[in-house]
Formats: C-alpha cells, structure tokens, sequence
C-alpha cells in the first residue's frame, strides 16, 4: 500500500516512522545477519532482488549483494535512488536509498548507497494463514514467468483467504516481485483445486529450508466459488490442527 494511503488510513505515519539511530541500526543488522532478501524499486518500475552485504554507520554507506547478470540491475543504477522493501517475521520494513553505485566483482555485483535516515515498519496483513498437514502436500503448478519453457511444481507453504505462500529452491531463477503469473493451478488436496492468476508480492529468506527462498503470492481475480472451496480448506485445516494438538 502507497505511503500516502497508509497515512489515510491511520491518521498519519508517526506510528510506523523510524528515525532513532539506534532503532534504525538494530534493523539493518536484523537483515543482514538473517539475509533476508529486500526487493529494490525504483522509480521506473523496476524491481531487483538483494541482501545486505555490509552496514557502516560510521562512514554513512551500506552495500547490497545482487546478481551481476540479472537483466534489470543496469536499469535500478540508473535511477540513483530506491526504495528498499523487505519482511522479518511479521513486520513489513521499508526505506528510500539514495545514491545508488554498481560495484563488478566477477559474477556478483555490489549496490553501494547512503545510509537510510529514517524507516517504516508495518505489520502484515492479519488474515489467518494455515500451514498444510504433514500427510498433505499442496503444490501450485506454473510456468516461470521469465523463462516459458521452464513448469514448475513448486511446494505451497501456507494459504490464506486471497494469498499463498510458496517455495522456490535455489536452482530455479528467481521470478521478479511485482509479476503477474497467469494460469497458476493450487492442489491443496483431493477436493480442493483452484485455478488463479498470482502476483508476486515480496521474496523472503528462508532461516529453516535451506537452498530456496518464500514467494509471497496475491491470489488475482479469484471467482466465488474457488473462494468458498478455498475457505473449507483453511477451516477443515484449521479443525485437524486443534485436534492433533488436543491428542
């Protein structure tokens, strides 16, 4: 959501504005030490995935670690300024870089800048998410939207009501956050088959699946009756979890 709608919406943007150094470092070193990926947007519409490499308060600079061969990293340097979006747990972090420098190293590149002066931090959206049951493995089955030739039988990790989660291993190009992927078939189990568009919403590290990365995922136009079957599936979900629980 646009900063300004957020502002609308809550009266202003004192409760999610972040200005105290301290804060502000301790959220930089959050993400560097948990590598979680931050997706930079620049003004042009264009998106590239990173990690923070290093944060030097001292001399005003951080750095980013991208990929030297990703189509759309020339495109972010040339307009010398960003906005870096990424998520811990449950909060939404997001700041404006300025100052954007491409430094070669081989097949990796480094995006230098100057240091944020300030952040906000929001809390995602609160609609319930389940995690599917062991004996259940949900898949969603694609094309990669940048490689058409390329299906993908991809792991869903959760789903909510208008939103999934699901897996990429680290051998599948990354697919760029903001992209509508059409033609998206759900199998969350035997009675429950949705066919919807997603869009790529963030890319997010993963701590305890190594090799792969989370695709958050906006369900697009889902008809009502794909809705209804989707919410059997969280509640009978949500029932069999409290029961294995209570046993």
């Amino acid at each position: 959501m646009p900063l300004d709608a957020v502002a609308a919406a809550h009266g202003g943007l004192d409760d999610f504005h972040i200005t105290a150094p301290v804060e502000l470092a301790s959220i930089l070193r959050q993400l560097l030490d948990a590598n979680v990926v931050l997706n930079l947007n620049a003004p042009n519409g264009t998106a590239v995935p990173v990690t923070l490499w290093t944060v030097d308060a001292v001399r005003g600079i951080i750095s980013f670690s991208a990929s030297a061969h990703y189509p759309q990293l020339q495109a972010l340097i040339e307009c010398n300024e960003a906005v870096a979006v990424g998520y811990l747990d449950s909060v939404k972090v997001q700041f404006d870089l300025q100052g954007l420098m491409l430094v070669h190293n081989g097949p990796a590149s480094a995006i230098t800048c100057g240091y944020p002066r300030d952040m906000f931090r929001f809390q995602r959206r609160n609609s319930y998410r389940v995690r599917p049951l062991l004996r259940h493995v949900p898949c969603a089955r694609l094309q990669h939207p940048m490689l058409r030739d390329m299906l993908l039988t991809l792991r869903v990790l959760d789903v909510s009501i208008g939103g999934c989660a699901l897996f990429l291993p680290e051998d599948v190009p990354l697919i760029e956050p903001g992209v509508l992927i059409n033609g998206v078939e759900l199998t969350l189990d035997a009675d429950t088959r949705i066919k919807t568009p997603l869009r790529l919403q963030h890319v997010t590290s993963l701590q305890n699946d190594a090799g792969g990365v989370r695709l958050g995922c906006e369900m697009v136009d889902v008809g009502s009756g794909s809705l209804r079957a989707l919410q059997r599936y969280i509640d009978q979900t949500q029932k069999r979890r409290r029961l294995i629980a209570i046993e």
